[in-house]
Formats: structure tokens, sequence, C-alpha cells
């Protein structure tokens, strides 16, 4: 494991009262960026130029905004670009090809997001909230409960900063290119869903607008809000829908994902193949194998059943325990036999490439590492 740099934050800044961020360029349209560049009294074309580089080239900084005139450049930048994460702590691991950055808000909030090099594409990992409300007990974030929503800058951010890192070349042996997003960080996303939405179309629009990514290449997870399944199939957009399931039955899934009380599997997977049937999109099922707990060869096979025929493929995740935590991950001859039953029952199945273990990579580790470390002691608390 390489350790980068690690930058000191006023620890103060926690316990602070939640609230939204300055407004950004990526908050807005490419119209809303004209009116409030218009607003500043600079013609509306400085707003393309702005967002050139936000967007096109990944810059920031003022001072390499070379095509501004000088007099302006900073009132332009601190009107459209300020400064929404703070970089607390950075961790890289499996040769630099896995990098996971612990950012603190504005707020003092703090969320976390990862870069995953491969040969063939770049993946970002990114956080809709900061914590989360949906309370799964297996879940680092989930124990952590939920401080707020990021706003739609927040998110794109995160996406905007790694899409630079790996532009760096800093990803030995992977393209120089962003290419993938998946919303599997902290937070439930469907749960903040109009800054959703809004991020993942800043995420596909085409510079100056956005970063130019591919709707296909972009991936939503959720743990089964029905309503906002059904909405986000309507929105015209062809993301993958990843749902995390974790049981095929409802007495178990009432324990590991709480939500599972309000809509049951089957109303969760009939929301699942209504969204593939009206986006042509195959369903990621998203199941952890939790030792003793929903391995047992029994659900593999109702799991099968729920699935044969579906237009759908689970994904397998070998769990990463989280410190403290009574879960575990499910051994290997277990998941064998998980995966050959599925497959028997004709449905695709895969298990998921596990990384970043030694930097804390279940999502809300680090996070929650950060806060230990940062605790008064408890008299001053009280």
């Amino acid at each position: 494991m390489t350790s980068l740099p690690l930058i000191s934050v006023d620890p103060d800044a926690r316990g602070r009262r939640p609230a939204m961020p300055p407004r950004h360029l990526a908050d807005l349209d490419l119209p809303g960026r004209q009116a409030l560049v218009a607003e500043l009294g600079e013609p509306a074309f400085r707003a393309k130029q702005v967002s050139n580089h936000y967007f096109g080239r990944l810059v920031r900084d003022p001072a390499q905004m070379t095509d501004l005139p000088a007099a302006t450049r900073e009132r332009l930048a601190e009107s459209l670009l300020p400064t929404l994460l703070t970089p607390v702590r950075e961790l890289a691991c499996d040769d630099g090809a896995t990098r996971k950055a612990l950012w603190r808000l504005h707020d003092g909030s703090l969320v976390e997001s990862v870069l995953m090099g491969y040969p063939d594409r770049v993946t970002v990992c990114i956080s809709s909230q900061a914590g989360c409300g949906m309370a799964c007990p297996f879940c680092a974030t989930g124990q952590a409960g939920l401080t707020r929503n990021l706003s739609t800058a927040e998110i794109v951010d995160q996406a905007v900063y790694l899409a630079g890192v790996a532009a760096s070349g800093a990803v030995a042996g992977s393209p120089p290119r962003l290419s993938h997003v998946v919303f599997m960080g902290m937070g439930e996303p469907l749960a903040n869903y109009t800054r959703v939405i809004a991020a993942i179309r800043r995420l596909v629009a085409p510079a100056p607008e956005g970063l130019g990514l591919s709707q296909r290449h972009i991936t939503v997870s959720t743990v089964g809000l029905v309503p906002a399944i059904r909405r986000l199939a309507s929105e015209d957009l062809s993301v993958t829908l990843a749902l995390s399931l974790h049981a095929p039955d409802d007495d178990l899934r009432d324990e590991l994902v709480p939500v599972n009380q309000r809509w049951k599997v089957s109303e969760v997977l009939d929301a699942a193949w209504d969204y593939a049937a009206r986006t042509g999109r195959r369903v990621s099922i998203e199941y952890a194998m939790i030792k003793d707990v929903n391995d047992q060869p029994w659900r593999a096979d109702l799991l099968g059943r729920l699935l044969a025929g579906k237009l759908a493929h689970v994904n397998l995740i070998p769990l990463n325990p989280t410190p403290g935590s009574r879960w575990d991950a499910s051994p290997k001859p277990v998941e064998r036999e998980f995966v050959r039953r599925l497959r028997d029952a004709g449905v695709s199945t895969t298990v998921r490439d596990t990384r970043g273990r030694e930097i804390d990579g279940a999502c809300g580790q680090l996070a929650a590492a950060e806060d230990r470390d940062t605790d008064p002691p408890r008299e001053a608390t009280a």
C-alpha cells in the first residue's frame, strides 16, 4: 500500500450544521452558466470558455486559463468554480491501479470516491450522499447514518477530479481517459434523485456542457426504492440499473436491507424488469456474499428461479468486513457453489474483482476511520 500526502484540515469543522455548498458551474446547464456570467458583467461566451477548462481540459486553476483576460480570471473562477472538495486523505494500492480519496466538504461532511484502473478502461465510484439513511447493517456507510444529500456539483466534481488523475498518467497500465462512472459510493443515489439525474446529464453531455461520457457506461445503484426506479425508467437514459438485492427472500432481506419492509422482493424485481423492458438494458443484481447469512445453497436456487429468463446479471460481491463487524465474507468453496447453482439455472453470474482491502476499500470505512482519528475526547464532547 502507498499512502499519499495527508492534507491537514480543521477538526473543528466536524459537527457543524450541514448546509448546501456554494453554486458551481456543474450545478447549471450551459444557458444557466451564461446567465450567471452575464450577471457578472462579462460576455456570455466566457461561460463556455470556463466550462471548456473544467470539463474539457479538467483544469480548475485560473492561472492556467490563459484564454481569459487576466483581470477577470479570478473573479470568474470564484463565481463558477468554488472549491467543493478538500482532499483529506488519498490512498493507493494494486500498484496504483486503485486509488481511494476521502474528501471534506465545505460544511465538514466526509465523502469518499474511488478510482479503479483496468487495461481497457478507467472507472470511478462516486458518492451521492454524505452518509446513508438506508441502515443496511453490514455496510460501513449505513452504520454512520445520513448527514445530507450532495449537490449536483459535489457529485460531478468527484468524477472530474479523478478524471484529471487518470489524465495525468497516474494509473499505469490503464487508458488516460475516464470512461465509466458507478454511483456505488456513499449514499442511496435514488434518495437524492433530482441531483443525481442532473449529475448524470452533466457527465454524459459533451464538453463544454459536460464530461462527454457514454450513458451506457454509467451505473446507478439502488437498494430498491420502487417509485424512483419507475421514475428513472421514464428519464430516457440508457444507464445501467444495479439493484442491491443481497437476499432472495423477504425474511432475510427485511434484516439486511431494511427498505425491504416497505417494498418487498417481488415489487422491487417487478420494477427492475420494467426498467429493463423500457430501456433494453440488462439489470445488474448486486449480492454481497455474507458467511452463514445469505450464502446457503437453497438461497442460490431461489435466486436462480427468480432471475431465470430475465434480462439480468448477478454480480456476487465478496464482503469487505468493517472493523468490529459480526459479518464476514463467505468462504471461497461456498462462493463457488453459489455461482455454480446460479449458472446451472441459466443466470449470468460473475464475482466482483476484490480491490482495496488494504486501503479501507469498503464504502464508508475511510470516512469512519477519519472520524475515529479526529473524534474529541468523550469528556469534551459532553
